[in-house]
């Protein structure tokens, strides 16, 4: 075994991490940011307010690209589990 071997499954495993948790971050960020402009401009600083609307998108994020997700994270550990016998040469 070479450093190279797991050097790519690091990757691909940061890879997978990345499409994985940017479908539900993402609408997170964009919804915050966009409470944060309202209550900027409202002067309303209360910070509750913002945590009802963002569980509320990361719920719907959840719910929409949760199947996507889970493939991806099903393909990835079949993957790894199918490289099992490499690690024996």
């Amino acid at each position: 075994m070479d450093a190279d071997y797991f050097l790519t499954v690091a990757r691909e495993a940061m890879w997978v991490l990345a499409l994985a948790s940017a479908p539900i971050l993402i609408p997170a960020l964009l919804a915050g940011l966009i409470l944060g402009m309202v209550q900027a401009a409202t002067s309303i600083q209360e910070q509750t307010l913002t945590f009802v609307p963002k569980l509320i998108v990361v719920g719907v994020s959840l719910v929409i690209f949760g199947g996507m997700i889970l493939g991806l994270l099903g393909d990835f550990t079949t993957s790894i589990f199918e490289r099992i016998p490499d690690l024996v040469k």
